[in-house]
């Protein structure tokens, strides 16, 4: 038998395919943790989508990697064996991502550069964050083919982002800025994109911004803008997406149409969502941190601004006070270095704990509202197409259960 033979006979067969990193990671932790609570904070994902990777994992390795019961959690010798074998296997390519990251650098000082001075002229007063706000957004691209169009739904200036001229809105978009800053047009870059992933027509409305008009205000124009979209539509066809303050009004329309019995949207996307007006999260890093410090004061600033009298730990605006039974699914992303990922994983937590289909993806960015940089930032692409998907397949959904 010659040597190329015998090589050939004795190769070892391929892993397959379909395990992914996540799945590696989420063994390892688990399997050093010896509990599916700890791994799961450590890993900043859920408990029951931790189990379900080490499921997914052990049917396609067919083999038990863990042993479990109702105290305890154990390693299987199989499960001893991949241990040995991943933990070095991991521990050399997050060196390699970390010196790649070393050297490549510059986004993560770009975003710094886009980011740092919208927080720093909030600081200055109003008219001043605002220019800011809109002076970051400008620079970014809008998808090549995506058209804007005015639309007056039913009292409140929108404009429609989407490839098709005249095509029916099937998002509706609430821009974040604090409640104080931003517009329908800067919001251009985000919805432009978000309408090619969806395949959708997008409807960002022009809500009102506090100080002049405090809440209600722009929660009323996203419920007018809805209203008006449900007249020609289904509302479960229509999905809502929000991101950071917007995140917050998309929860708080969901709130009125609970509490009024009235029919909910079919889905909801949460990009680093800002749901709670006390920012009980930030409270205990707030001094560890000179970043989390200038965030304090940003809110500081937002929230009395919009809510006035109203308390922060009102239901209607606080989606960690809300009951959230009945809530339409919901997608929720967030970075793990944002200053919301506490309440973003809370949010999620308690919308399983009301029955909610919730999935949290945590992508591994600092900055606020990353996906806004989907032109240069393989994180914000990664996630603006993963929106796309699950619109979609919820989408799907949908038509196959009324069919």
């Amino acid at each position: 038998m010659n040597s190329e033979a015998a090589g050939r006979l004795l190769a070892l067969p391929k892993a397959p395919d379909a395990i992914e990193l996540r799945h590696l990671r989420a063994f390892v932790a688990v399997a050093e943790e010896l509990n599916f609570s700890r791994a799961a904070e450590r890993m900043f994902i859920t408990q029951p989508a931790l189990s379900r990777q080490i499921r997914h994992l052990e049917r396609l390795l067919s083999v038990d990697l863990l042993t479990r019961s109702t105290h305890r959690v154990e390693l299987t010798v199989a499960g001893e064996a991949l241990l040995v074998r991943t933990r070095p296997l991991l521990g050399d390519l997050d060196e390699a991502l970390a010196t790649t990251q070393s050297v490549g650098g510059e986004n993560q000082q770009r975003l710094a550069r886009l980011t740092q001075p919208v927080i720093d002229r909030m600081l200055e007063g109003l008219d001043s964050y605002r220019e800011a706000f809109e002076v970051m957004n400008a620079p970014f691209p809008t998808p090549a083919g995506v058209t804007a169009r005015p639309v007056n739904a039913a009292g409140v200036p929108c404009l429609v982002y989407g490839t098709e001229p005249g095509r029916t809105p099937t998002v509706v978009y609430a821009h974040g800025g604090g409640n104080l800053a931003g517009s329908a047009y800067g919001s251009r870059p985000l919805a432009g994109i978000l309408a090619v992933a969806c395949d959708a027509a997008v409807l960002v409305p022009d809500f009102r911004l506090a100080p002049e008009h405090r809440y209600p205000a722009a929660v009323e124009d996203v419920e007018i803008a809805f209203r008006w979209l449900s007249a020609k539509l289904a509302p479960k066809d229509i999905t809502l997406i929000g991101d950071s303050s917007g995140a917050g009004l998309v929860m708080s329309l969901l709130h009125r149409l609970r509490v009024n019995g009235e029919p909910m949207p079919g889905r909801v996307v949460l990009l680093s969502p800002w749901v709670d007006p006390q920012c009980r999260f930030l409270d205990r890093e707030t001094e560890a941190s000179p970043q989390a410090r200038a965030v304090r004061d940003s809110v500081d600033m937002c929230v009395p601004t919009y809510l006035g009298q109203t308390p922060r730990n009102d239901p209607a605006v606080n989606a960690l006070e809300a009951d959230l039974t009945g809530y339409p699914a919901m997608l929720i992303q967030v970075g793990t270095g944002d200053f919301v990922v506490h309440e973003a994983r809370e949010l999620a937590t308690a919308a399983q704990a009301a029955g909610v289909p919730a999935d949290l993806e945590l992508y591994p960015v600092n900055t606020h509202v990353f996906q806004l940089f989907w032109s240069f930032l393989p994180e914000a692409a990664k996630a603006i197409e993963r929106v796309g998907q699950w619109v979609n397949s919820a989408s799907a959904a949908d038509r196959t259960e009324a069919g």
